[in-house]
């Protein structure tokens, strides 16, 4: 092989490699600039590791109130409902008057369907903590979608936005507070 020919096969293996790397780069910056900002993604949590911790604690400590709600919340946050009223109840048993604690116990009663009890904790919670946003937020979601008593959602969201009228979440309840005002059925009257 002549020397020329070698020099045009580097340049034509060089200019492919560019080639190749520009249109790799062009589409990536395409396909990012039409999808959503990437966000760094949160480090996992391996709840079942935490969880066998946390229940090796309270075997040992069953007074130990922080680590029950913790693994109450293990439990929920890794889709055990059953398992996180259970220990929520232990965390209650212990301190009956934490609305947060009713109310994570109170989405978990009503992810099981059972949605009276639900109503029951977001209640107390409320009672416990008069200005508790999120027990009402709960209390009008179980009676909107779960028991299709649109008065009871209608007031509870009412007096969230009273307590919070231009706070966090407030458009969002408003939103669906008018949503609901027009969609629910009228009352008939007598």
């Amino acid at each position: 092989m002549k020397k020329e020919q070698i020099v045009y096969i580097v340049i034509t293996l060089v200019v492919g490699v560019l080639v190749g790397v520009i249109f790799t780069n062009a589409r990536k910056n395409t396909s990012s600039n039409s999808t959503a900002p990437t966000q760094t993604a949160a480090p996992a949590t391996n709840y079942q590791q935490q969880i066998t911790i946390l229940e090796g604690v309270v075997a040992k400590d069953p007074g130990n109130r922080n680590a029950w709600v913790q693994l109450g919340n293990d439990y929920f946050d890794s889709d055990q409902p059953m398992k996180a009223v259970d220990a929520y109840g232990k965390a209650l048993e212990l301190d009956g008057n934490d609305p947060d604690v009713l109310t994570d116990q109170g989405v978990m009663y009503r992810r099981l369907g059972w949605y009276d009890q639900a109503v029951k904790n977001f209640e107390k919670a409320s009672s416990l903590n008069p200005n508790h946003l999120q027990s009402l937020y709960n209390l009008g979601i179980v009676y909107r979608d779960d028991l299709k008593d649109y008065p009871k959602a209608i007031a509870a969201w009412e007096r969230l936005l009273t307590l919070n009228p231009n706070g966090q979440g407030s458009d969002q309840v408003r939103a669906e507070l008018d949503a609901l005002k027009q969609s629910a059925p009228q009352p008939t009257p007598k």
